[in-house]
């Protein structure tokens, strides 16, 4: 039933007639039907898993598939190769949903590099513009160096397992040196720091290809390592690596994305951010909620592209915003230990309910609440009215019962088929220590923006963070220095 599910996307990516054009949209339907029907009767095999985590991935590619191709139909109405857009998007599609399905490492890399050279082809779509052109290079130079790597990883696999079975090196393990690649090409694919510079450019294509990127392709690099759970968490220094690269890539991405004025930039860094805050989740062992961040931030992502004109006509719309609370540095402080405060009563609740949290759990858990502290130190700011303190205190805690709730939600639902956290040692409490402190401190800060945003130091360091340190302008010199390359 799986492979089923992939018959009317590849068939109608060969053939995209033009004077059908609901077509594309009925594929991605009868795919979406067909991976819903094969919840409860596909079987695994040699190239397909039929387990909770593949069935769930499989269900949401087919549904953002629908989404965005309802969307391209539209917006491509008129545009003279929309038959050769569709189609392309339909590979797309049917490349992603091999990927998320397949249990033999050597078609995981195959569907690596379907991805990347359709994506490529949708990236140069309007190969007359040279910020396209860009792009395109930029994301074939930095998802081929993942591509290689994985090809590398499965090369080292078979030479010391002579097996590229997945469930079989979920048991028994992969060589150190593979396991190393993994996690490297997963970082490529996620656009982690400092390969970030591709995912913040990719607009220059039609809109639902970015939101195709954005909303799905974007975390194939979390379901790499969501596949190869079970041999990843056997590293305790792949797992090291992760926390330490997912961490500085979505501290870096959110503090980016707050300098940005245009919506879709702002958006594509806060992708980059919620990316390092998946291969953090992974790193820590957080199998399930690293699969409920893939699907929160797909479907919320994909919304977010499709619907960012509505969002600026309506900010447009808007003659006079109302006053903002401005909160003191007290403030700040007394919201840091109000929302930590609601956070551990919760957790002691759950706690009493003999239902037993990792340290890793809680900690993200921590590092989360930290984003309701600016929406509480408004509320206790001086010029605050009480009904908005109540309002905003009660928002925060609803966010932490949401974030018990959900958790206890993934875990009864794809628990089963991934590993369970590793136990804490010193260097995992290490890791938890870190990232509470540093998330915390960006919350500080982020609260504090108001009283200092003025001055002119941090408008200097405003520009720089725009700019994204920069780093974006390295990678073009790499790449052939600022002129677009040719295609």
């Amino acid at each position: 039933m799986p492979l089923l599910a992939l018959a009317p996307v590849v068939l109608l990516a060969a053939a995209p007639w033009r004077r059908l054009p609901l077509l594309p949209e009925a594929a991605s339907l009868v795919a979406l039907a067909l991976a819903a029907a094969g919840l409860g009767i596909g079987t695994p095999s040699a190239f397909v898993r039929a387990d909770a985590v593949s069935a769930t991935l499989g269900l949401l590619v087919a549904f953002i598939a629908w989404v965005v191709l309802r969307h391209a139909r539209r917006q491509m109405t008129g545009e003279p190769r929309a038959a050769r857009f569709h189609a392309l998007l339909l590979a797309a599609v049917a490349a992603v949903l091999v990927l998320v399905q397949a249990a033999n490492l050597g078609l995981v890399v195959a569907a690596f590099v379907a991805v990347g050279a359709v994506l490529r082809q949708l990236l140069l779509f309007y190969p007359d513009r040279p910020e396209a052109r860009r792009a395109a290079a930029k994301f074939s130079t930095v998802w081929g160096l993942g591509d290689l790597a994985l090809i590398l990883a499965a090369g080292l696999t078979w030479a010391e397992r002579g097996t590229l079975d997945i469930a079989t090196l979920n048991a028994q393990g992969m060589p150190g040196g593979a396991i190393a690649l993994v996690v490297l090409a997963a970082a490529l694919k996620t656009a982690a720091f400092p390969l970030h510079g591709w995912v913040t450019e990719v607009m220059e294509a039609p809109t639902p290809v970015s939101a195709l990127l954005h909303a799905g392709v974007i975390n194939s690099g979390g379901v790499l390592l969501l596949t190869l759970a079970g041999a990843v968490q056997q590293s305790p220094l792949a797992m090291a690596a992760l926390v330490a690269i997912g961490g500085l890539t979505a501290l870096f991405g959110a503090v980016v994305m707050l300098t940005q004025s245009a919506v879709k930039t702002a958006l594509a860094w806060s992708t980059v951010a919620q990316m390092g805050f998946l291969l953090m989740q992974c790193g820590l062992g957080l199998w399930p909620l690293a699969l409920l961040h893939i699907l929160a931030h797909s479907l919320y992502k994909a919304h977010a592209f499709l619907s960012s004109g509505t969002a600026v006509r309506a900010v447009v719309a808007t003659t006079r915003p109302g006053p903002v609370a401005v909160p003191s540095a007290g403030a700040v402080l007394r919201s840091l230990a109000l929302a930590l405060a609601l956070y551990l009563a919760v957790a002691a609740g759950v706690a009493a309910l003999g239902l037993h949290k990792s340290p890793q759990a809680l900690a993200l858990g921590a590092m989360l609440i930290f984003g309701t502290t600016y929406l509480v130190a408004q509320g206790l700011a001086d010029a605050a009215p009480s009904a908005l303190t109540w309002r905003l205190l009660g928002a925060a805690l609803l966010a932490t019962l949401a974030y018990f709730g959900f958790q206890i939600l993934a875990e009864a639902t794809w628990g089963p088929a991934l590993p369970p956290p590793p136990q804490a040692g010193p260097l995992e409490w290490t890791l938890i220590a870190l990232a509470v402190l540093s998330f915390g401190l960006i919350a500080w800060a982020q609260t504090l923006f108001p009283l200092w945003a003025h001055h002119p130091s941090t408008a200097g360091l405003r520009v720089h963070l725009a700019n994204g340190l920069y780093l974006n302008a390295a990678l073009d010199r790499l790449i052939g220095g600022f002129r677009a390359p040719n295609t």
